[in-house]
């Protein structure tokens, strides 16, 4: 598929900033699946730097300052991009997911060793005996970790209710799991702590996800949104994606734009700012299939 992305995000203060300096993590990510196009990156008022460099988890982060007085701030990317299949899952996998487990924790192979970090905690995802309870019947002894992972997912899926009037950033994950209920971005951090309670290594995936509008209507400009989901690393094979939220394995309608340990890793847009007193936050995004050139590379 081919897309043509639009992410804006509109902040209005009550009283006038003097000067913020910001980090937005709005540029998609290169891929074996996924190949951008240089993006159009837009912020009002113009700021006086701007740079761009990779963060500690190959993130592409975009950094601006602006030094004159403002009252609103307004940052839009646009990239157009082609997404392709993700590689074919595993037919066979050595052992099971114990055996898995182990060989994540003694291995010395490169890849092992990059993954090990993401079985510690991080600030929105604690290791907890709940979580393995969790997770426990989906990983019974003897199961392969494809099979494993892949129930826990649909668990997740089948056993919460999206609810975007439940939660916040500051929800516990605790919280989440007594109510059954939360967004993608809860969902995610949910398996995430339920795998890293088991011993595994999982990360959040920050990105977007193609909507469609019910049949016989119009998309609606802006309707997208950000979404969220992970992935879990396989030894031997690599990292496989889920996305609990929707129970399924993403594929091209899924772009990523990055990943790290949970949310705090990958905010859309983050900052610190001179004034400013309360604020309004909008956005706008807009997944938007290429039609015409997705039939000529078919």
């Amino acid at each position: 598929m081919i897309y043509r992305l639009r992410h804006t995000t509109r902040y209005t203060y009550s009283t006038p900033v003097t000067l913020c300096h910001n980090e937005a993590r709005m540029l998609p990510r290169e891929l074996p699946w996924q190949h951008c196009e240089a993006s159009q990156v837009a912020i009002e008022p113009h700021p006086a730097v701007l740079s761009e460099r990779r963060d500690f988890f190959g993130n592409r982060v975009m950094y601006f300052a602006i030094q004159d007085i403002h009252s609103s701030l307004e940052v839009t990317v646009r990239t157009r991009l082609e997404t392709l299949s993700r590689p074919p899952l595993p037919t066979v996998m050595a052992g099971d997911w114990q055996d898995c487990r182990d060989a994540l924790a003694r291995a010395a192979e490169r890849r092992c060793l990059q993954a090990r970090q993401f079985r510690l905690d991080s600030p929105f995802i604690r290791r907890h005996p709940r979580l393995a309870g969790y997770a426990a019947p989906s990983f019974p002894a003897g199961r392969s970790l494809l099979d494993a992972v892949i129930d826990l997912n649909r668990r997740i899926h089948e056993e919460f209710t999206y609810d975007a009037e439940f939660t916040t950033l500051a929800t516990p994950l605790m919280d989440v799991l007594d109510e059954r209920r939360g967004v993608c971005q809860d969902f995610a951090h949910l398996a995430i702590g339920c795998l890293r309670s088991q011993g595994l290594a999982a990360r959040y995936v920050s990105g977007y996800l193609e909507t469609l509008p019910p049949p016989g209507q119009a998309k609606l400009v802006g309707a997208d949104a950000s979404h969220a989901w992970l992935a879990v690393f396989l030894p031997g094979w690599g990292w496989l994606e889920l996305d609990p939220t929707n129970g399924s394995l993403p594929g091209e309608q899924h772009i990523v734009i990055g990943w790290g340990r949970d949310y705090a890793d990958v905010p859309p847009l983050s900052g610190v700012m001179s004034g400013g007193g309360e604020h309004t936050l909008d956005v706008a995004v807009d997944v938007i299939p290429d039609d015409d050139a997705s039939r000529r590379t078919a």
